[in-house]
């Protein structure tokens, strides 16, 4: 099962190439995003909820939806997706595409890349449905608002993600025969994102805190979900924690552990749907000398970054649960002795 994702800022021609580009691709059918965004923002989602997020992809529900949709139409129907939809944040797109990956789907990220002067001239002539108030003005702002973001997602991350299709000089159909060439011949290879399963019950993880010299913990940014985290990860059937976190850590970092790590914190994470939750349990991985850390193997296809922080940075990058349980890490390697927690709160 492989998704096609068109990706491209607002003006550069995603919609009318994927609705060519499925009469190109054997056992394709096309999937528009947005209809999922007009359903939560015209129908579903109350309007005072919609007012804390500027735009609908800022909805975790619709991210959650676009997975689950995009999965669900391919086993109902089959062969290849084609979903033309804007992605400038690297957050979202490693969540959907990481969600995606864990219910084993390839995707291959398309991006068109007009010249920005095409692209301007595009959004100027953009035809506007009749019937909207100041629609002329409303929309085509809209669209002029979202170049920059483009551009500083070109310069940053999308450009080494995507497959990039110049279309300044082509037109739909051309650029969908570009597309199909593509995916068909290989040159747009599936997205570098480790598949990791969804958990179907509650699951034991591990995570491994190491120190630098300046005692500073260290944070990784998965590529596979959002959010920052500790290195490690769920334990197999069968595996002791603390070797799964040894091993985790070898995978995603390069580093190999010679003594098995002492325990920190016991967590149990109350289940959240869609998380079915857990016990979540840290170690202490010890102080990695400037010589081991220098030796970090990022970026790669688990990791996109990874940062020495203290306490007080860290409050500022992982989410309330997990920072309460780093915290009580922390105390637990001071005192020298683990603690039992119950979403992140010590209990006995």
């Amino acid at each position: 099962m492989t998704v096609v994702w068109i990706n491209g800022t607002f003006g550069a021609g995603k919609s009318t190439t994927a609705r060519e580009l499925i009469d190109l691709i054997p056992h394709s059918t096309l999937f528009d995003p947005e209809i999922i965004g007009g359903l939560l923002t015209h129908h579903l989602l109350p309007p005072k909820h919609l007012a804390e997020v500027g735009d609908f992809q800022d909805l975790p529900i619709w991210r959650r939806l676009v997975i689950d949709t995009a999965a669900a139409m391919l086993a109902e129907l089959g062969g290849t997706l084609v979903v033309p939809m804007t992605l400038l944040r690297q957050d979202y797109r490693d969540e959907i595409f990481g969600g995606l990956a864990a219910r084993r789907i390839d995707v291959r990220h398309l991006l068109l890349a007009p010249a920005e002067t095409i692209l301007r001239e595009r959004v100027a002539s953009r035809e506007i449905p009749p019937g909207l108030p100041d629609g002329d003005l409303r929309i085509r702002q809209w669209a002029y608002d979202h170049i920059e973001p483009y551009r500083s997602a070109l310069a940053t991350w999308l450009t080494a993600d995507a497959h990039l299709v110049d279309t300044s000089s082509l037109t739909p159909y051309e650029t969908a025969v570009r597309i199909a060439e593509a995916v068909g011949d290989g040159t747009a290879t599936p997205c570098e994102i480790v598949q990791t399963p969804e958990p179907t019950a509650e699951t034991v993880a591990s995570g491994v805190l190491l120190f630098d010299e300046r005692d500073r913990v260290l944070l990784v940014d998965p590529t596979y979900k959002p959010g920052w985290e500790f290195p490690g990860g769920v334990v197999e059937p069968g595996e002791a924690p603390a070797r799964a976190g040894m091993r985790e850590v070898a995978e995603e970092t390069g580093i190999r552990m010679e003594e098995v790590p002492r325990l920190l914190v016991v967590d149990w994470e109350r289940p959240a749907p869609p998380g079915f939750g857990g016990l979540r349990l840290l170690f202490d991985g010890g102080r990695l000398d400037s010589a081991t850390a220098g030796r970090l193997l990022l970026p790669g296809p688990e990791l996109r970054d990874c940062r020495f922080v203290t306490e007080r940075e860290a409050a500022g990058l992982l989410p309330p649960v997990r920072y309460e349980r780093l915290r009580w890490a922390l105390r637990a390697r001071e005192r020298g002795a683990a603690v039992y927690l119950e979403a992140g709160v010590p209990v006995g």
